[in-house]
């Protein structure tokens, strides 16, 4: 076998953990001795161990001389867990393949440069697009500041996301609806703007069969503190609600939603900023933003370049009407040439409908 090969084993192991490490990324580790795998690990949840730690302890004293693959530079600080660098180098390891240096400023190749220092033979950058492409939440979060932001919408064919008089619900398959819920399992925040709260009174939390999956942070836009005391993100308990006003929310409505059990935070003077709640959503350690806005919303974040991909769902619906909305709404672009693109574009059936993905081109 080949190092790609054994570094593809590595991110495979990385990624049984999506979803559950954050803020840290996703890291996986094989330890290979005489073309064979002695040790195997995966970071499984902040503050535990991580890959290399699970590798080498199943390793055992087979890790001497034998050679490390690691999704990502070993780590060389000591934060909840002890340097992973130092780790290695004790464990007698003889070569390290690494898939990509981290970005952490606390790392950032200074784990490469004390295996280096100990004598230890490193290859960084095996597998690098594919490691960067898993751990694409933690590179935005260290390298932008601010979380990654996946757009979501589902339109009909003729691109609408509702009818002339307003219906919504559903417009999409079940198939569909599950594999929202899926990504709202990994996703650590869920955030929707103060219309669809007053249209669709949604709950923002992820039902996957028998009770699976964990609860996003819910994240309101509301200018003006307009949610009711009565929405389901309000009053159900089911997880945590971040309500984002303006200066210029009343008081009083603040006070009231505050009683009610959300959270509530100002950012911006007459309307929401958007790019400072991202800042103060990074400063809490949220590294991933699954937006799942109306018109309105997504129009702001793709023309203030915050939206990182897109995944739409299209249903094999015509449904027509001038004034139905559609996925993205707002004063538009008006040149085709500086429309927002993407990249590395995918499409799949899910159910009946079509889903396509892609990256925003930069």
């Amino acid at each position: 076998m080949t190092d790609e090969d054994y570094m593809r084993e590595a991110l495979t192991l990385a990624a049984n953990a999506r979803g559950r490490t954050s803020p840290n990324p996703l890291v996986g580790a094989v330890v290979v001795k005489n073309d064979r795998i002695v040790g195997a690990g995966w970071h499984r949840k902040a503050g535990t161990p991580h890959a290399e730690v699970h590798a080498l302890r199943m390793a055992g004293d087979l890790a001497k001389g034998a050679t490390l693959y690691v999704s990502l530079e070993p780590c060389s600080h000591q934060g909840r867990t002890g340097p992973c660098a130092v780790a290695v180098r004790d464990a007698g390891i003889r070569r390290v393949v690494i898939a990509m240096q981290d970005s952490n400023p606390k790392v950032a190749g200074q784990g490469i440069s004390l295996l280096r220092e100990a004598g230890i033979e490193v290859v960084c950058g095996v597998m690098e697009a594919e490691a960067r492409a898993l751990n694409a939440f933690y590179l935005t979060w260290m390298e932008k500041g601010r979380p990654y932001i996946l757009l979501k919408t589902a339109m009909t064919l003729d691109g609408k996301i509702q009818t002339a008089t307003g219906e919504s619900r559903w417009i999409t398959g079940e198939p569909a609806r599950q594999r929202v819920h899926a990504w709202r399992d990994v996703y650590d925040s869920i955030l929707v703007g103060i219309g669809t709260v007053l249209a669709d009174d949604p709950s923002l939390t992820t039902r996957l069969p028998a009770g699976a999956g964990r609860n996003p942070l819910r994240v309101i836009l509301d200018s003006g503190a307009r949610t009711p005391l009565t929405a389901k993100a309000v009053t159900d308990g089911a997880a945590p609600t971040l309500i984002v006003v303006s200066e210029a929310a009343p008081a009083e409505r603040i006070e009231a939603l505050k009683a009610a059990g959300s959270e509530v935070i100002v950012c911006g003077k007459t309307r929401v900023d958007i790019a400072r709640l991202l800042q103060e959503l990074a400063k809490r350690d949220i590294v991933s933003v699954l937006l799942e806005g109306g018109a309105t919303v997504n129009f702001a974040f793709l023309e203030a370049g915050l939206v990182d991909a897109v995944a739409a769902f299209i249903a094999p619906k015509l449904v027509g009407g001038e004034t139905a909305l559609t996925p993205v709404g707002g004063r538009g672009i008006g040149s085709l040439a500086d429309a927002v693109a993407l990249t590395d574009v995918t499409m799949e059936a899910v159910g009946e409908d079509v889903l396509l993905c892609g990256r925003v081109r930069r």
